[in-house]
């Protein structure tokens, strides 16, 4: 792996290093290159079988705030929500026929959900696509968010928001490993959750965040044990 550029007092500008890496990037949509959330492809592969055959396309937007040192947007879903009430997401939904692709969609979602401007949005790439088992192909758009916007949260879908700092994801000592059931295979996965501040990433989010820490960091420290 290239040598990691430093910022400030010898912390690592992981703007720099994400924009390095997702250069170039564009959606892969391809059955083969779909990752279960908290899994390396390889791993994935594995579970294929019990992954859904023709998943709905989505999208969402992991906004980086570009501030002295990078944070990450989340939000908290509304509790009155059927499905998901109260879990920490990004934001984004199912891609439209109206919308031209994956960023589009998820810039509008987040317009619509927590009233980002995507005049402050700048998509610097994508990860691969997350495969749920809920039935959603979710295209991840990173984009980074220049400071000065507000947030005007539709609390029909969204009871707040927050910001972890990036350097904290980066952090493999801040995962927590579960074990959770395949609800098509009954199979259990280990995936991993990502505790911070009394809330708790988990799911697809945590999966999301964990395939960025493995592009720009490398394999988690348990997984060479693992292997």
């Amino acid at each position: 792996m290239a040598e990691r550029p430093e910022g400030a007092a010898g912390q690592r500008d992981w703007a720099a290093i994400i924009r390095a890496r997702l250069a170039d990037t564009v959606p892969r949509h391809d059955a083969a290159d779909w990752i279960l959330p908290g899994l390396s492809l390889v791993d994935s592969e594995i579970y294929r079988r019990s992954l859904p055959a023709a998943p709905t396309p989505a999208a969402v937007l992991i906004p980086l705030i570009e501030r002295q040192r990078t944070t990450v947007l989340l939000t908290e879903r509304s509790a009155r929500l059927r499905t998901h009430a109260g879990q920490v997401s990004f934001p984004g939904g199912r891609i439209e026929a109206s919308d031209p692709g994956p960023a589009a969609a998820a810039l509008r979602e987040a317009r619509e959900e927590i009233g980002l401007d995507a005049g402050l949005v700048s998509v610097a790439g994508y990860l691969p696509d997350h495969i749920v088992i809920t039935g959603f192909r979710i295209t991840p758009v990173v984009g980074f968010v220049r400071e000065g916007f507000t947030l005007l949260p539709d609390h029909k879908e969204v009871q707040g928001t927050f910001e972890v700092p990036l350097e904290y994801i980066f952090d493999a000592a801040n995962f927590r490993r579960e074990r959770r059931r395949l609800i098509r295979s009954g199979e259990e996965v280990e995936f991993w959750d990502i505790p911070f501040a009394g809330h708790t990433i988990w799911g697809a989010t945590a999966g999301m965040l964990l395939t960025l820490y493995r592009l720009c960091v490398g394999p988690l420290p348990f997984e060479h044990a693992a292997r």
